[in-house]
């Protein structure tokens, strides 16, 4: 019986990590192709900025509601829905015709890809809870795989002379597919103990007055703003504060990409040695240091060596609050909390580095994210698993 229990848990994560496999390379996709997109409609850096923020602002409105839907229609049915409308509005993007149907597209896209993105992590925390597994991490490892893998494609499709709508259109369909492969092994996470409102253990408590999913809200903002500043400025900084060319700043944030994406594969067993608190502790000291290393060494490979501490330290961060949160009394809910905090946070703390690099330089601006980092250690108890944390509280209620 319990073998058969382990084995349904596995499939379950592996349907887990398809779709998220699958939203990656949704992902990928768009991003491989904004050059060609902007050829096409010809367009300028300032169009096309305000374009990306109508995406940013429709996953914002649509991911904090994404918990109630799923609460009560389930995430497998949401997340074939959402992944249905992402791959349609995808081949829309890739025939937009001028600036206005872009926008517009772009926003259906944020809209409905947000909404996924919270729904298949409800999914992954509730297999990890039921297996007992750290599971989280190589979820969003095969979203940066999957990622990868679009954008590879799109390389592929771009040196072909392949029109956008065409290629958006083939790969949103291969996205689906994959997807729906992945949900044929999908668990129903309301059945999960707790989930139905659970008011024993916070369900009645409003999520924005629950001290501990506001700890866990913070730690999330402090880890993806430092992700998404990498993945604005790293490169940047690296070519015009360092003087590196265009080839070898690109290369640093291949080498905080890749490390990402390794790092997650790693961090079941990480999480299972150290902790979930003890491995975000430990990435928070990672974290520092690589910031410090990559802005201030003087040497080339040590400074690649620093934007790998960089990726090391923060990569485990997100998915172990993704896990922290699902532990609660109403996990759909914080989930998406936490997802919104994170994607608000990635859309909103890059612009902010840029605005503090005009006053004082790019290099003492991204000092600044080890501020953060040391922030990610102190808060790292913030994601220990509910059982500990519970006990915690109750010490504290009885010596008081």
């Amino acid at each position: 019986m319990r073998s058969d229990r382990s084995t349904s848990m596995r499939q379950a994560a592996l349907g887990t990590a398809l779709v998220f496999t699958a939203s990656g390379a949704l992902l990928g996709t768009w991003v491989s192709r904004i050059p060609a997109v902007v050829a096409s409609l010809g367009i300028t850096a300032g169009e096309l900025g305000r374009a990306l923020l109508a995406l940013g602002i429709g996953s914002l409105l649509s991911m904090p509601l994404t918990g109630h839907a799923c609460r009560r229609v389930g995430s497998r049915a949401w997340v074939a829905g959402t992944s249905v409308l992402a791959a349609a509005v995808l081949s829309c993007v890739g025939l937009a015709t001028n600036l206005v149907q872009l926008t517009v597209a772009l926003f259906a896209l944020g809209m409905v890809y947000g909404s996924w993105d919270v729904a298949m992590n409800i999914q992954g925390s509730a297999v990890d809870q039921r297996a007992g597994r750290e599971w989280m991490p190589r979820y969003h490892a095969c979203w940066s795989l999957g990622s990868i893998l679009g954008a590879a494609a799109g390389s592929l499709a771009a040196r072909g002379d392949v029109g956008t709508g065409a290629h958006f259109t083939a790969a949103a369909g291969c996205a689906a597919a994959v997807a729906f492969a992945g949900l044929t092994r999908y668990v129903d996470e309301r059945a999960t103990a707790g989930e139905p409102g659970a008011a024993g253990a916070g369900g009645g408590r409003r999520l924005v007055t629950d001290r501990a999913l506001l700890l866990i809200g913070a730690l999330t903002l402090c880890a993806t703003v430092i992700e998404g500043a990498a993945a604005d400025w790293l490169a940047l900084f690296l070519h015009t504060g360092r003087g590196l060319s265009e080839a070898s700043a690109a290369l640093g944030y291949t080498v905080f990409a890749t490390a990402m994406t390794v790092v997650r594969f790693a961090g079941t067993p990480v999480a299972a040695r150290l902790g979930r608190a003890g491995a975000v502790r430990v990435g928070g000291v990672l974290g520092v240091a690589g910031v410090l290393v990559t802005v201030l060494s003087p040497w080339l490979p040590l400074t690649y060596a620093g934007a790998l501490l960089w990726a090391a330290g923060v990569c485990l961060v997100f998915p172990a609050a993704v896990s922290a949160a699902g532990e609660t009394g109403r996990p759909a809910e914080s989930i998406a909390l936490v997802t919104t905090i994170g994607y608000g946070s990635i859309l909103v703390g890059p612009p902010l580095i840029g605005a503090l690099a005009d006053v004082i330089g790019m290099g003492r601006a991204l000092l600044t994210l080890a501020v953060l980092a040391a922030a990610v250690a102190v808060l790292a108890p913030a994601v220990r698993p509910r059982a500990a944390r519970d006990r915690q509280s109750g010490s504290a209620s009885i010596a008081r």
